[in-house]
């Protein structure tokens, strides 16, 4: 034995036999364990790709979503600021409306205190001529004495009224 591998005819049977067994072992195998393993891996490549479409396709209806949701609430906001300005304007008219109808009831009770002032006027203006008037019947008849007659009396009054005039009573 002088070689280190010696290729005898039992070795060569042996080698081909045991590669004979190899390749049936290989498709065995290949038949029982890697087709379904396969079959299995494919499969779940396909969830996996089906999941991946439906969550882009669940991403681009969450963007649409999205998109109409803040459409709707830029919406509501405009909507809101209109509904203020509107109230906002009809405050302001209110009140001015409330201004202009204070102002109107100040004038009218400034209009009817001059009326009633003017009326007192008038009232003392006449008690006050009645006074004179009585003052001087009284002196008259005083100065005159019974000789005098109530007719010529009131005509003598009524004569030194127009001389002194209306202005004099007025003032």
């Amino acid at each position: 034995m002088d070689r280190l591998i010696g290729f005898d005819p039992q070795l060569l049977h042996d080698a081909v036999l045991t590669g004979i067994n190899i390749f049936i072992l290989f498709f065995a195998c290949s038949y029982l364990l890697f087709n379904p393993v396969r079959d299995v891996l494919e499969k779940r490549r396909k969830k996996i790709a089906d999941e991946l479409e439906q969550a882009a396709a669940d991403k681009d209806s969450a963007a649409v979503l999205k998109a109409e949701y803040e459409a709707k609430i830029r919406e509501v906001n405009k909507e809101a600021e209109s509904i203020l300005e509107t109230a906002r304007k009809k405050a302001k008219a209110r009140e001015a409306e409330m201004l202009d109808e204070a102002k109107a009831e100040a004038a009218r009770i400034i209009e009817r205190a001059n009326r009633e002032v003017e009326l007192e006027k008038k009232k003392a203006l006449g008690e006050m001529k009645q006074e004179i008037v009585d003052i001087a019947s009284l002196m008259a008849a005083k100065a005159v004495g019974n000789s005098i007659d109530v007719k010529i009396q009131d005509a003598l009054i009524d004569e030194t009224l127009k001389e002194m005039g209306e202005s004099t009573w007025q003032n």
